[in-house]
C-alpha cells in the first residue's frame, strides 16, 4: 500500500525507520508496570517530565525526516511505514498528534499462518526454526498469536485517542478493491490525489505484477489471499489463535 501511495505526485515514502520499535518497546514491554522508574525524577522517561521528552521525541522523528527528505514540499506527505514498531504507535502518536495516521489491520489468523511460513525451514527469514512436532507448532503458534495480540492493542489504543485525523484500512477490503479502498482511505484523511495517478499506481504494484518466480511459500510475497489460514493451519491451530486474539476479532471480524 505504502509503495502505491509513493508513486502520487504529492507523497513520499518513508520505509520502515523502526522509531516505535526504538522507543515503544521498552515503555511498553519494560516499564508499563514499573512505577517505581516512571515516577523518579531522575529517569529520564519519567512521567513528571512527560511533555519535555515527548517535544524530545517529536524533534527526534522531524529532524531524521527533515535529513532524509530534504526536497520535500510544503503541498507533500511524508508516508510513514512502520510495521516493525507498531508496539510504539500510541506514543508516537502522542508526540505528533498533528500527524495523521493509518491503521492497517490484517486478519490474525492469516498473519500467524504468515510468520509461520516464513520461519521454516528454507524460507526467506533463514530462521529454520523446528517445528516439527504438534507440540512445537502449537506453541509456537501461541506465542505468535499473543505477539500479534498485544502489538495490535497498541495500534487500536492508538487509533481510539488520537485526535487528528484518522482511518481504518482492512487488509481484506484493500485485495477486494484496492482503488476503492485507497480512494475512500484519502476522503477520510482529506488528502487530495490525482485519480488517474492511483489507477496506474494500483495498477503497477498489482499482485498480478509480481514474477511468478517471486511469489509462493517460503517468499516475501506468499499468497496475498486472505482467509488463506483456512488451508495453512490445523484446528488446534485455529482454536489457539482465536481464542488468544478474540478481542480483536470480535471487533474487526
Amino acid at each position: 500500500m505504502s509503495k502505491m501511495m509513493a508513486e502520487l505526485e504529492n507523497q513520499q515514502r518513508w520505509n520502515e525507520p523502526y522509531i516505535g520499535l526504538l522507543f515503544g518497546s521498552f515503555l511498553h514491554e519494560r516499564l508499563d508496570v514499573n512505577t517505581k522508574w516512571l515516577n523518579n525524577p531522575n529517569f529520564i522517561l519519567s512521567e513528571p517530565y512527560r511533555k519535555v521528552w515527548l517535544e524530545s521525541l517529536k524533534n527526534f522523528v522531524i529532524a531524521g525526516a527533515t535529513a532524509r527528505f530534504p526536497n520535500l514540499r510544503e503541498d507533500q506527505y511524508l508516508i510513514v511505514k512502520e510495521p516493525n514498531g507498531p508496539v510504539g504507535a500510541s506514543l508516537l502518536m502522542e508526540a505528533i498528534p498533528e500527524s495523521s495516521m493509518i491503521f492497517l489491520m490484517r486478519d490474525g489468523r492469516d498473519v500467524v499462518a504468515s510468520r509461520l511460513d516464513a520461519v521454516k525451514k528454507g524460507s526467506r527469514t533463514r530462521q529454520n526454526r523446528e517445528l516439527d512436532t504438534p507440540q512445537k507448532l502449537n506453541a509456537f503458534t501461541r506465542h505468535l498469536a499473543e505477539d500479534y495480540l498485544r502489538v495490535v492493542s497498541q495500534v487500536q489504543k492508538a487509533y481510539e485517542e488520537h485526535p487528528g485525523k484518522k482511518v481504518l484500512v482492512r487488509y481484506e477490503d484493500l485485495r477486494g478493491n484496492t482503488f476503492g479502498a485507497l480512494r475512500a482511505m484519502y476522503g477520510a484523511l482529506e488528502i487530495g490525489f490525482d485519480e488517474a495517478q492511483l489507477e496506474a499506481a494500483v495498477a503497477k504494484h498489482a499482485w498480478e505484477q509480481i514474477p511468478e518466480g517471486d511469489k509462493g511459500e517460503g517468499k516475501f510475497y506468499r499468497k496475498a489471499e486472505p482467509g488463506g489460514w483456512r488451508e495453512d493451519l490445523s484446528a488446534e491451530q485455529i482454536r489457539i489463535i482465536e481464542e488468544i486474539t478474540a478481542p480483536i476479532l470480535s471487533k474487526y471480524y
